[in-house]
C-alpha cells in the first residue's frame, strides 16, 4: 500500500508529499493519530514545498545578478544611508501605494546592493518583480521595435510589481529608446513601482535623454510619488581593491626574496 501511494504522488508530482511519506505514516502508527491528521501534515508538507518552489521559480525569473539582502548589507561602512530609512522601506509598504524609489550616488556606494535587497525582500512577499541593467532594457526596447514586439514586451515589464532599473547613466540612447523608456515610466505611473538606480541627479537627465519636454514629463511622473534616497559617501569597493593590492605587494615581495 505505501509502495502504491508513493507510484501515485511521483505520478502526480507531489514531491512535498513523497518526501516525507514514510517519516509521517511511521509516526502516525507509533502514536496512533488520527487519519485528519495525516492528511493535514502531508497537505501542509505539499503546501511548503509548492511554496518553496514558486520562490525559487520567482527569483530565477527576477534574475538578481547578485545575492544581497539588507542582512549582509555593510550599513557600518557606509555612513552615507540612513538604515533606519532603508529599513522602513523594508517593510514593503511603498509597493501597495505604488511608489517609486530612486538611488542616487557614485560608483561602490551600494545604490545596486540597497535595490537587490529590496527586490529580494519582495520575491519573498510574493511579489512578481524583475531586475533589468539600464542598457539592457534599453536595447531589447529598440530591438522590440524591429519585429514589432514592442507592445507585448511593455505589457510584460508593466505587469511586474517592481521593476528595478539598474545602472540609468550616460546610456548610448537614440531618439527611440529615450521614447520608449518615457513610455514605459508613463505606464507604470500609479499603477506599479520602479526602482532605479544612477549616479545622475535629475538635472542631468536632459543631457542623457536630450529632450526637455519628454524629460519634463517623464519626471513629472516619477518624481510625482517617489522617494528619492542620495548617498554620499565612500566606495565600498575601495577596501577589498586595497586588500587585492596588499596582497599582491606580499606575494611580488615572496617572490623577490626567493629569487
Amino acid at each position: 500500500m505505501k509502495e502504491e501511494l508513493m507510484n501515485l504522488m511521483d505520478s502526480l508530482r507531489l514531491r512535498g508529499m513523497s518526501s516525507c511519506l514514510d517519516d509521517i505514516l511511521t509516526e502516525a502508527e507509533r502514536n496512533g493519530a488520527p487519519i485528519m491528521d495525516v492528511l493535514l501534515e502531508l497537505l501542509q508538507a505539499e503546501h511548503r514545498d509548492t511554496q518553496e518552489r514558486c520562490l525559487e521559480s520567482r527569483i530565477k525569473r527576477a534574475k538578481l545578478p547578485e545575492d544581497w539582502t539588507l542582512d549582509t548589507f555593510p550599513f557600518k561602512r557606509q555612513p552615507g544611508v540612513n538604515k533606519t530609512q532603508i529599513m522602513g522601506l523594508g517593510k514593503l509598504t511603498f509597493i501597495e501605494r505604488s511608489e517609486n524609489i530612486i538611488f542616487i550616488g557614485e560608483p561602490g556606494t551600494g545604490k545596486s546592493g540597497i535595490a537587490m535587497s529590496l527586490l529580494r525582500l519582495a520575491l519573498l512577499s510574493g511579489y512578481r518583480c524583475k531586475f533589468y541593467n539600464a542598457q539592457e532594457m534599453l536595447n531589447d526596447l529598440y530591438a522590440s521595435l524591429a519585429d514589432r514586439t514592442s507592445s507585448r514586451l511593455l505589457k510584460i515589464l508593466c505587469n511586474y510589481d517592481i521593476l528595478l532599473i539598474d545602472e540609468l547613466g550616460y546610456l548610448s540612447l537614440n531618439s527611440e529608446q529615450a521614447n520608449m523608456f518615457f513610455k514605459l515610466i508613463d505606464m507604470r505611473y500609479r499603477k506599479k513601482s520602479t526602482i532605479i538606480t544612477t549616479n545622475l541627479d535629475f538635472e542631468d537627465w536632459y543631457e542623457m535623454f536630450k529632450k526637455k519636454s519628454l524629460v519634463d514629463a517623464m519626471l513629472d511622473r516619477y518624481k510625482h510619488y517617489c522617494t528619492t534616497i542620495r548617498i554620499q559617501g565612500p566606495s565600498l569597493r575601495a577596501p577589498v581593491e586595497n586588500k587585492k593590492m596588499k596582497d599582491k605587494a606580499v606575494i611580488d615581495a615572496s617572490s623577490g626574496e626567493n629569487q
